[in-house]
């Protein structure tokens, strides 16, 4: 490919985040619209070399970029609301001609910041294999409540309340009685206004109308917002038989000897 041709082309990034906001960046000193999506100039995002094989290793790249109000603002990236966003890198001609390349795909992954700037690592889907293939025995449920695996129907234990109180730190006071006792503990709060609309939090416990959540809000809680909240579970065998009446689906070993066996005295 010939010098004159190679200058045509620019990278461009899609990013998806996981409350269904979608952006589009440039390298290009002008915006351009591919497939309806508007890639706004970006002349400070850099890529790094792109690690790519037909193994199994996972394709990774680096990508460093200014933040700005516009896009990628470090309040949003430190309260988390680009973690685990989808990213789609493609290089296309910016006077049209010919079709997008795709270069890679994936997560975002480590999030860094720096004097004005950040630098993301983006995890490709060969990342997925790292996963462990097979689950470890465990003696309390390793299903998420409502899943594949548990199968308890969420209709009926998700529910819109409205904040009343904050503590400033990690307690809320929501306008609701809960339907049983610590129904949200380890369940999920995902907030719909406010500064912190869009992001989730993890219920550690809840009490009548109270809730404590595993971290303080990102932003803090002003007014009254709405929050929707999920029904939790503390993956005991117990809370599986007397509250949802699912033991059929406990996916847990309860009764299997543990490591603790290996370490008692004869005749213990």
């Amino acid at each position: 490919m010939s010098g004159d041709t190679l200058t045509g082309w620019v990278l461009c990034w899609r990013i998806e985040r996981s409350d269904g906001v979608t952006i589009g960046l440039t390298g290009h000193d002008h915006d351009l619209w591919i497939d309806g999506l508007r890639y706004r100039a970006a002349p400070g995002l850099t890529p790094s070399a792109i690690l790519r094989g037909d193994g199994l290793d996972p394709d990774l790249m680096d990508a460093s970029g200014a933040l700005t109000s516009e896009a990628i603002g470090e309040r949003d990236l430190l309260a988390g609301r680009w973690d685990g966003a989808r990213v789609a890198a493609i290089a296309v001609d910016w006077s049209g001609a010919g079709d997008p390349v795709p270069l890679g795909q994936g997560t975002i992954g480590a999030v860094q910041l720096g004097e004005g700037g950040f630098t993301a690592e983006l995890r490709g889907v060969g990342a997925l294999l790292d996963r462990p293939v097979a689950a470890e025995t465990s003696p309390d449920c390793r299903a998420a409540l409502g899943d594949r695996r548990c199968r308890v129907p969420m209709a009926g234990r998700r529910r819109i309340a409205r904040v009343t109180n904050w503590d400033g730190e990690a307690m809320l006071t929501v306008a609701h009685d809960e339907p049983v006792a610590n129904a949200y503990g380890q369940g999920r709060l995902i907030w719909f206004g406010g500064a912190n609309s869009g992001l989730e939090a993890v219920v550690l416990r809840s009490e009548g109308r109270r809730l404590w959540l595993a971290a303080t809000p990102a932003f803090a809680v002003e007014g009254t917002p709405l929050v929707e909240l999920v029904e939790g579970c503390d993956k005991r065998l117990e809370t599986c038989v007397a509250r949802f009446g699912n033991v059929l689906n406990f996916r847990g070993e309860p009764f299997l000897p543990g490591i603790d066996l290996l370490t008692r005295y004869p005749g213990a």
